[in-house]
């Protein structure tokens, strides 16, 4: 399996997990707040690394691609928060925390290796 691929179906995946979290908050309004952000870092973290597939150039491929970084950094968040203001038990929280961090890395690794490689391309003579 393509590492894009592959991709593409832990973040879809990651989504599907963090929305099957959702439906189990309590409905007081602090977790209802925290429910909306989680679900939109979350979902947003696939749909921008599909998108980013699709780039018209490398400069939108990194924007792209650093956005999904900042997605999965901000999830990774608000899971802490559910956490630590003991709205889930922690055991149902590690390893989607653990998911959104790791994520997290391999936008934040695509991101610096892409920009390595566009300079080192543009430094080539022709």
């Amino acid at each position: 399996m393509s590492a894009d691929r592959d991709l593409r179906e832990r973040t879809f995946a990651f989504s599907l997990r963090v929305m099957n979290l959702a439906k189990t908050l309590a409905k007081e309004p602090s977790a209802r707040v925290i429910r909306d952000q989680v679900l939109r870092s979350a979902l947003s973290i696939g749909a921008n690394y599909r998108e980013s597939c699709h780039s018209r150039s490398v400069a939108d491929f990194i924007s792209r691609i650093k956005i999904c970084e900042g997605e999965a950094d901000e999830t990774h968040y608000w899971l802490g928060l559910l956490k630590k203001g003991e709205l889930v038990r922690p055991e149902r929280l590690d390893a989607l925390e653990q998911e959104a961090y790791e994520l997290a890395c391999i936008f934040s690794t695509i991101s610096i290796n892409t920009q390595k490689k566009n300079r080192e391309t543009k430094k080539k003579p022709r």
